[in-house]
Order: C-alpha cells, then sequence, then structure tokens
C-alpha cells in the first residue's frame, strides 16, 4: 500500500487520488467512478482552460458523461473573492451538475465553497504545485475586504497532474514549495505542543506530512526549472499536507507559527506591485520568522530556567493582558477584537503559568533535542526559498523591516494554539528576540 493509499483510509472527504504526468487523462474514469450518472461542468479560468479543462471536457464527453458548457472566468484579476462565489453560484445554481475544478488554489477554492452551499461534492483537477489546499477542507475567501477561512468539505476526488504543473508559471510552483517548506518549522511548533499537553501529536497525520517532506523538498532549484519527477514529488508532498489535515481534522499538522504572519498581513490586506501577495510567498516569509524564533529559543538555557522571574513578569490577569492590545496593535480594531476572542482562551494565570514552565523546564533537554532534529537552519530555508525562485526577504513582498518587527509582536495573540512564539513571550523574551533579529547585527537590522 502507497503512502497515498493509506491516507485514503484516513480521510474524511477525499476518496480517490491520482497524481502524475498525464494524470489529467483519468479525469473521466475518476469521475464516472466517483459520480455515477451524474451530470458534469468543468469550472476553470482562461488560463487553466487551455492548459487542462479543454481536455478535461472533452474527456468527459467521450467518455458519455453528460457535461453542461463549462464555466470559465475570464478575469484576469480573478482570487478567491465573495463576489466570484457569487457568480459561480449564480451559475451552478441554474444546472443539477457536479463541478470539476480546473486550476490551483483559486479555481478549487472557489469550487470547494459553492458546491457546498449548494449542497454538493466536487472533485478537482489540479494545474499547480502551488499550495497544499487541494485537499484541505476549507476555503480561504476574501469577503467585506478580510480573507476568512470558511468551512466546507474537501473533494471527493483529486488529481494533479505532474507534467502540467511543471509548466505552470514558475511562481506558482515556488509558492507551493514555500507552503510545503513550512511545514518544517511547522513541526517542531507540534512537537513543543504536545509535549505541554496542549494539542497532542496525531501519529497518521504526523507521518503522512513529514514522511515525504525531506524528499519532497531535496531539490528546489529542479523544482524551479520544472523538473517533472521532482515536481511530482513538491505535488505529493502537498496533497499530503491535505490528507494529513482531514485525518486530524485540525491544521495543525500543516501549520505552525509561519502561517499566523501571513494570517496577520491578510487580516491588513498585503498586496505588493498592485497584487494580492500569495499565501505561499507570505508563508515562507513566516517560515524564516518561525525558523529564527526557533533557534532563538533553542539558544537559551531554558534546564536553568527562572520560574520566579517569568511568573512574576506575567500579566496577573486576563483584563491586564487586554489592556495591552491597543498598544500592540494600534489603529486595528480587527486585530484587537480578534485578540480579545482568542486569548480568552489561551490565557493562563500566573500559576498555572508557573506550572506549564516548571514542565518545560524538566523536559528541556529531550525537547530541545527533538525539536533540534526536526527544524533545518535559517540559513539553508533562506537558501531553499532563493533556489526555487520564492521571496526570502520581508520587502519582497511589500513588508518593510520595521512592519515585520511589529508583526511579531502580535502574533502570540491571534491564535487560541500553541506555538513557539508563545514560549518565547510567557519566558518574556519578545524583547530580545527582537533586538536578536532586528537589533545591531541581526538579519533583519532596522
Amino acid at each position: 500500500m502507497t503512502l497515498i493509499e493509506e491516507a485514503l483510509t484516513k480521510t474524511t472527504d477525499t476518496k480517490a487520488c491520482v497524481i502524475g504526468s498525464g494524470a489529467t487523462a483519468r479525469a473521466a474514469e475518476m469521475f464516472v467512478s466517483l459520480f455515477p450518472k451524474q451530470r458534469a461542468v468543468v469550472v476553470a479560468d482562461t488560463n487553466t482552460w487551455a492548459v487542462a479543462g479543454q481536455e478535461v471536457d472533452a474527456r468527459l464527453r467521450s467518455a458519455g458523461v453528460p457535461t453542461e458548457s463549462a464555466f470559465v472566468f475570464s478575469d484576469p484579476e480573478l482570487f478567491a473573492e465573495w463576489s466570484y462565489i457569487e457568480q459561480l453560484e449564480s451559475a451552478l445554481a441554474k444546472v443539477d451538475a457536479v463541478a470539476v475544478a480546473v486550476g490551483s488554489g483559486v479555481i478549487n477554492d472557489l469550487c470547494k465553497l459553492v458546491s457546498h452551499r449548494l449542497g454538493r461534492r466536487y472533485m478537482v483537477v489540479g494545474t499547480a504545485a502551488s499550495m497544499d489546499g487541494y485537499t484541505s477542507y476549507g476555503a480561504s475567501i476574501t469577503k467585506d475586504g478580510i480573507k476568512q477561512t470558511m468551512s466546507c468539505p474537501a473533494p471527493l476526488g483529486c488529481i494533479v497532474d505532474s507534467k502540467v504543473a511543471a509548466e505552470a508559471p514558475k511562481e506558482l510552483v515556488a509558492a507551493g514549495y514555500a507552503d510545503l517548506l513550512a511545514k518544517v518549522p511547522a513541526g517542531a511548533d507540534w512537537i513543543l505542543a504536545d509535549a505541554i499537553g496542549s494539542e497532542r501529536i496525531h501519529d497518521a497525520a504526523w507521518k503522512f506530512v513529514q514522511g515525504p517532506l525531506r524528499d519532497s523538498l531535496s531539490k528546489p532549484a529542479a523544482c524551479a526549472a520544472g523538473d517533472v519527477t521532482e515536481t511530482e514529488k513538491l505535488c505529493e508532498g502537498l496533497v499530503m499536507s491535505g490528507f494529513a489535515m482531514q485525518a486530524m481534522g485540525s491544521s495543525r499538522p500543516a501549520s505552525g507559527t509561519e502561517h499566523q504572519f501571513s494570517h496577520y498581513w491578510d487580516m491588513e490586506g498585503l498586496c505588493y506591485g498592485g497584487k494580492h501577495v500569495s499565501h505561499g510567498f507570505k508563508v515562507g516569509i513566516g517560515t524564516l520568522a518561525s525558523t529564527a524564533t526557533i533557534e532563538f529559543l533553542l539558544s537559551r538555557d531554558i534546564a536553568n530556567l527562572d520560574v520566579d522571574a517569568c511568573v512574576k513578569g506575567w500579566w496577573p490577569t486576563f483584563e491586564s493582558l487586554a489592556a495591552t492590545f491597543p498598544q500592540v496593535y494600534g489603529d486595528r480594531p480587527a486585530h484587537i477584537e480578534r485578540a480579545m476572542s482568542e486569548m480568552r482562551g489561551k490565557y493562563l494565570a500566573p500559576e498555572q503559568l508557573r506550572g506549564e514552565l516548571e514542565s518545560i523546564k524538566r523536559m528541556w533537554p529531550e525537547l530541545s533535542a527533538k525539536m533540534r532534529a526536526q527544524i533545518m537552519g535559517f540559513d539553508e530555508i533562506r537558501s531553499a526559498l532563493k533556489a526555487v525562485g520564492a521571496p526570502y526577504e520581508p520587502e519582497q513582498i511589500g513588508i518593510s523591516r520595521q512592519r515585520f518587527r511589529d508583526t511579531f509582536a502580535g502574533i502570540p495573540y491571534m491564535r487560541n494554539r500553541y506555538f513557539s512564539l508563545d514560549l518565547v513571550s510567557r519566558l518574556g523574551l519578545v524583547p530580545e528576540l527582537l533586538n536578536r533579529l532586528f537589533g545591531k547585527g541581526g538579519v533583519w537590522e532596522c
């Protein structure tokens, strides 16, 4: 049994998956198997229609599948925004057909949410190794100017053609590589969360992500050059990440500190050069931030931690912590509101903090060894991003170094989930971390 076959026995939503060169040719076969006697409608944009959508449509018709006229978005600025949800839902509501999404992140998310809203399932034919969302539940949609993850099932079937993906625009491959690279420090975050009993490691989900991870990431330059074999490995790593999230029912296997940077900038509507910055590129810079944070933690002598001093420096009540949010976030009411909501479930009273830090102090020699074995070095991460053609400096996505520094300060309060930056905060070391990274001689000196 292959790892993909094993994963399909654990997934909640996806029941068929084919990855490989020429896999697009199997779209009709998969559709007939998953949706017998049902009608199909291909959904694509003008680019993905040309590279694979037209072939999928023709193969469905040749196989005798009743197929509606394809819905092809013509807007060159198409992104996962609510107005496009309304367009697609209006069109699909008029036909009793299963959507076959042909594209990458945007097309997949639009079809995922619209299909769910119409009470239908769907399948996807991926055209780029650009993100891990093909097989994850939930869709990232911008509504009312804010990017939100909306609940909806993953596709029933997934095909990713590695030959098509290898020929996709290079920035898509670079974004997917950066999204997968994030799973390295995310794994260290999870090891830490598991150690304190916050979120236990799910063995199958860990295996699905971390098992193929290093091999999938081993040749960034080859991925950038369009090597089909290496692109296929990248595709598999991304798809397995989605399967892990399904198996656990959580984004924890694929998301750590680095994703919080991306979500933070999503809330600010980050654009660069007049365009929305891709999820993978934001996460890639977040991965550098996360790796630097973990390396900072690992440089500390936590086995000899002065717990009394940490507890004394902590906020005595939730209200005293919340009172600092206007200073942390400035004129960002949405950030303050989110921090208030998330931290109500995450705040520790001083004696609770004492218990947590005493436990970490006892475990630190073994715990730090596990985390050290999990991560890649900061310089290695940056070199990999550079080799694949992804941004490796914050300015390359429109983030100044001062803005980057300010983001660090706000991250610990934005999600009710335990990350490495939370431990830095609970140790009272955020100022020292910021000075290490942004002060004189720091990697982002400003």
